[in-house]
């Protein structure tokens, strides 16, 4: 697909929708729980940060990709939650409250990291400079307006005109999930015959990142003592990234299609293994198990 008003304007007005939903969604409590109960807020921030980034690294070289596709699972290992994340919590009946307040310190931490790992992948794959729209300076100045900005717009009127927020998180979200089929849909029709021709390659390393990151995230937190409920959405949040935003990047910010390619991939079996985490822990096991585990007001 050539440069258009769709990948140029609608793709980023769309993601810009969706964070401003995200902002109306947190409020200032969710942050103030991380000073409240940090064990948990920074065990699952750390997750996210500190795990996702080198298990990407890894898998690149474990699966031998190529530097465009490196770069575009590196972005997807960038990227924080999302609304996604929530959802499946909620249904597998995972701490949403922390669900929540994780997405919200992973998008404030993001706009820091995603420029830093995107600017990194890109020298250290050696992908040419031609290859992407603009120089690093600029990205990270776009992320900021697609990102911090929105999510802060939200932020304020969530906190000045709750009564808003509250008329408006119904619509918001369910234009959030229309935008994000959009988005994955453009990122088929875009690259239809790359995922044609690599879909099977593309799922085992996009898949294996999803499913090793909610591994390790559980173990971590087990390790650190949280309850089963906490260990459920910190695992959640550290394998289901925000696909929405990686596609955008790549697409719109970069101009690199292929590179979205893995998002688009990643975001098509993360509903698979989101899907299965909610049938396991929402329907299978016990419910009285987990609903009996302590609140974060109690733990932590």
């Amino acid at each position: 697909m050539e440069e258009s008003v769709f990948i140029s304007v609608v793709l980023p007005v769309s993601l810009i929708i969706i964070m401003i939903g995200l902002g109306m969604s947190l409020s200032l409590g969710d942050f103030r729980r991380v000073v409240r109960f940090p064990r948990a807020a920074l065990v699952g921030l750390g997750s996210q940060l500190l795990i996702l980034p080198p298990v990407g690294l890894a898998l690149v070289y474990l699966f031998g990709l190529p530097p465009t596709w490196a770069v575009g699972l590196m972005l997807i290992a960038a990227c924080p939650g999302g609304p996604t994340s929530n959802l499946i919590t909620f249904v597998a009946r995972g701490d949403t409250a922390l669900s929540i307040t994780l997405t919200a310190l992973s998008s404030v931490a993001t706009v820091v990291t995603i420029p830093l790992i995107l600017a990194l992948s890109i020298s250290h794959f050696g992908v040419e400079a031609d290859a992407i729209r603009s120089p690093v300076g600029e990205i990270v100045v776009q992320i900021v307006a697609i990102t911090a900005i929105p999510v802060a717009l939200g932020l304020a009127i969530r906190h000045f005109r709750a009564d808003v927020a509250d008329r408006l998180r119904g619509v918001v979200r369910a234009s959030s999930a229309a935008i994000f089929l959009l988005v994955l849909g453009a990122v088929v029709v875009d690259q239809r015959q790359v995922l044609v021709d690599h879909f099977f390659a593309l799922s085992g390393v996009t898949a294996a990142l999803n499913v090793a990151t909610m591994a390790l995230g559980f173990g971590v937190a087990r390790l650190f003592l949280l309850d089963l409920r906490q260990s459920v959405t910190v695992s959640i949040e550290a394998g289901i990234q925000n696909g929405t935003l990686a596609i955008v990047i790549a697409m719109s910010i970069l101009g690199a299609g292929e590179m979205a390619v893995p998002a688009g991939v990643y975001s098509l079996l993360m509903f698979v293994s989101g899907g299965l985490v909610m049938a396991y822990f929402g329907l299978v096991r016990a419910p009285a198990e987990l609903d009996g585990e302590a609140r974060p007001a109690e733990a932590s």
